[in-house]
């Protein structure tokens, strides 16, 4: 839809701006035998490791998926395995779909800048360099090779074969970089099309199911938000004695210390029974406590 695709547009757009950022103000190659692959690596793959983790944890479906499969209430059921399997599958992928669109944008515009690659592959590069002694031994060419991502390292004799072989290795980065984006691009075309061609709905059949999906979450959310308010607000009204937002309230219930105690601390969810749960120490103590206590009117002197 028109929001997933708003949403991943903005997502590469900032990965683009802190990669250029991130480049400006970190990057600096060691120039150094062994220390080059690492450190360009690092900087290439370590970042969108990272990025992908957050997009998998920014998912509302990575949480739906995994909150509560170890409940016992899940193994006492006995659902449909292989059409588990199926759900299980499409959920994954989609939810793999969006957290690369950082992760991908990330490596694309390193690959197309070049400097990562050049700094890592620097090294490695199997060309003639101009002005080198034939009888070099290879680490002493690995030593020379690996200085060329620093300028100021390179003497001035091996000026022209250091911009060779940047103009080399910029070369196989950039081409790797759009040959990322293009296998992404049609990868994601090919997706869109199997998953349509494969879709037991018509085109306006799925346009409606997609409005009432979205539709369906913004209901239930603002249920979600009013049912929950209106079920804290008895146990409030029981603890002290009115409701939040009244305007003429008449009495107020002052709680003891023993009430105090009893809500205060570290709680979380507590099974009452087979299909109820106690949300918090105050919806604890208003199911098990009666009203009673000591009130004081408000037109009172306390």
């Amino acid at each position: 839809g028109k929001e997933v695709v708003i949403a991943n547009a903005i997502i590469a757009i900032l990965t683009i701006g802190g990669q250029q950022l991130f480049s400006f103000f970190t990057f600096s190659c060691p120039c150094h035998v062994g220390q080059n692959l690492i450190y360009g690596l690092a900087f290439l793959g370590v970042p969108a490791l990272i990025l992908l983790v957050v997009g998998y944890a920014l998912n509302n479906q990575t949480w739906r998926l995994v909150t509560g499969q170890r409940s016992p209430l899940e193994e006492e059921t006995t659902p449909n395995w292989l059409l588990q399997c199926k759900l299980i599958c499409f959920v994954l992928c989609s939810i793999t779909g969006r957290a690369l669109v950082a992760p991908v944008t990330w490596l694309a515009v390193t690959l197309i800048n070049g400097s990562y690659y050049v700094c890592a592959m620097s090294e490695y590069v199997s060309v003639d360099y101009y002005g080198a002694n034939p009888n070099v031994t290879a680490s002493e060419r690995r030593r020379i090779l690996a200085v060329f991502p620093c300028s100021q390292l390179v003497p001035p004799e091996l000026t022209r074969a250091r911009d060779e072989v940047i103009l080399l290795l910029r070369y196989q980065s950039q081409v790797a970089g759009w040959l990322l984006i293009a296998m992404v691009v049609i990868t994601v075309f090919l997706s869109y099309c199997l998953a349509s061609c494969f879709s037991p709905l018509s085109f306006l059949h799925f346009r409606y199911w997609s409005s009432y999906i979205h539709n369906e979450q913004e209901l239930f959310d603002e249920a979600t938000d009013q049912h929950s308010r209106l079920y804290a607000m008895l146990h409030v009204r029981k603890f002290f004695g009115f409701v939040p937002g009244s305007e003429n309230v008449k009495e107020i219930r002052i709680p003891s210390l023993r009430e105090w105690q009893a809500i205060s601390g570290l709680a979380f969810l507590k099974r009452v029974d087979e299909e109820h749960y106690d949300y918090s120490l105050l919806h604890d103590w208003a199911l098990k406590e009666s009203v009673n206590g000591k009130y004081l009117k408000t037109d009172e002197d306390p």
